[in-house]
């Protein structure tokens, strides 16, 4: 499940595709179909046109194009008990399925490894992602009830994000509090804009050398890119990242992705409200150019 605030009146199916980029017009159209989008906890039809500050909801379902597979992937699995998995992600992995990424993804992973979860949802278990080049620490529900309680706790921001990355330059102990939505014209990227979803990002340097810095990322809020906006905000791109850093730098020392990496995740445990906190240790690609900063 995700919602959002709509920012500009437009078609409702056309408003779905600019928005979640990796699926298309008409896997909206099928969701709008079957009831699984709703404005203001309403149902719709595709021609809708929200107005500006209405909330959509959407509810992902598997479609005829879409057919969610248990895949025997392996999983490095951090944490596990009856309720949830922690697992490290490894940079290059898909979270969901999504027209160009049908197989290999979190999720066909997810369903080989926990028989239980249900396959009609086209993410099943997920309460949060992490693109596909950013490795780390992810999360996932392994039952209905622990599902609910786990977005809750990153609805009332319960649950701690600690980040780290590498980037250009060195930005210093700051705190970045600046709106994030879609690009106006680049419609698969997000941008600081007026009147975009609020986003605090705090940011700390912990050791720089040669033009480049190791930083720790604490995002308050979750927005779509939220750490890779503020810091090309600030002038200090994340190296690698060829959507909002220097891709030609990136090339000239061959990184082949973003240096980005979610370290750390702390929240109470869905059930019995334990404090769980989850530490993923570093990629390769990571620890070899943090080699350079020594």
């Amino acid at each position: 499940m995700k919602n959002f605030i709509v920012e500009e009146p437009k078609r409702l199916d056309k408003l779905l595709a600019e928005h979640f980029p990796d699926h298309s017009r008409s896997y909206f159209q099928f969701l709008i179909d079957a009831g699984s989008v709703t404005c203001n906890g309403k149902k719709v039809k595709k021609r809708a046109i929200p107005n500006t500050g209405d909330e959509i909801q959407i509810f992902f379902l598997t479609s005829p194009e879409i057919k969610l597979t248990p895949e025997n992937i392996p999983l490095e699995i951090l944490y596990e008990d009856e309720a949830i998995i922690c697992v490290n992600k490894p940079p290059g992995m898909v979270v969901h399925p999504a027209p160009g990424h049908r197989a290999g993804t979190f999720v066909n992973a997810l369903l080989y490894h926990c028989r239980s979860l249900p396959p009609q949802d086209l993410r099943p278990g997920i309460v949060h992602r992490l693109d596909k080049e950013t490795s780390g620490v992810l999360l996932a529900a392994k039952t209905v009830e622990a599902h609910q309680k786990l977005i809750e706790a990153f609805s009332d921001r319960q649950i701690e994000k600690e980040y780290l990355a590498i980037v250009v330059g060195k930005p210093g102990e700051t705190v970045v509090d600046q709106p994030i939505g879609r690009h106006r014209v680049k419609r698969k990227e997000m941008a600081i804009i007026e009147g975009g979803r609020h986003a605090i990002t705090h940011i700390e340097v912990l050791k720089s050398s040669g033009g480049f810095s190791l930083v720790k990322a604490k995002p308050i809020t979750g927005r779509t890119h939220q750490i890779r906006v503020h810091l090309k905000y600030l002038k200090t791109p994340v190296l690698g990242d060829t959507v909002y850093g220097p891709e030609k730098l990136s090339r000239k020392l061959k990184i082949e992705r973003q240096l980005l990496h979610a370290h750390r995740l702390s929240f109470p445990h869905p059930i019995h409200g334990k404090k769980i906190e989850i530490e993923a240790p570093l990629p390769q690609d990571f620890k070899s150019f943090l080699k350079n900063l020594d």
